[in-house]
């Protein structure tokens, strides 16, 4: 019995339209309620979400610190002034 590249499309697609309830999410995604694995999943997302805030703050202090160190550079530089002696 040969095999028509055709008829295996078909079943592929007739199992993905006809078969739903396998492709739907595990109970995680899905939202079961208060399950023990749900409530440690959402504590993970929120201590992943904790760390990025955290170097993001971090990379505001850093170019913030640029900034000021950089006026007072700017105020230092003003402060001396070029004396022109005579040749």
């Amino acid at each position: 019995m040969t095999r028509n590249p055709k008829f295996l499309a078909l079943a592929v697609l007739s199992l993905i339209l006809f078969g739903p309830e396998v492709l739907l999410a595990c109970p995680v995604c899905f939202g079961s309620g208060d399950a023990p694995m749900n409530q440690g999943m959402n504590k993970a997302i929120w201590v992943l979400l904790g760390i990025v805030a955290f170097v993001q703050i971090g990379f505001v202090a850093l170019f913030w610190s640029f900034w000021r160190r950089s006026k007072q550079l700017k105020q230092l530089k003003e402060q001396f002034h070029v004396v022109k002696g005579s040749s």
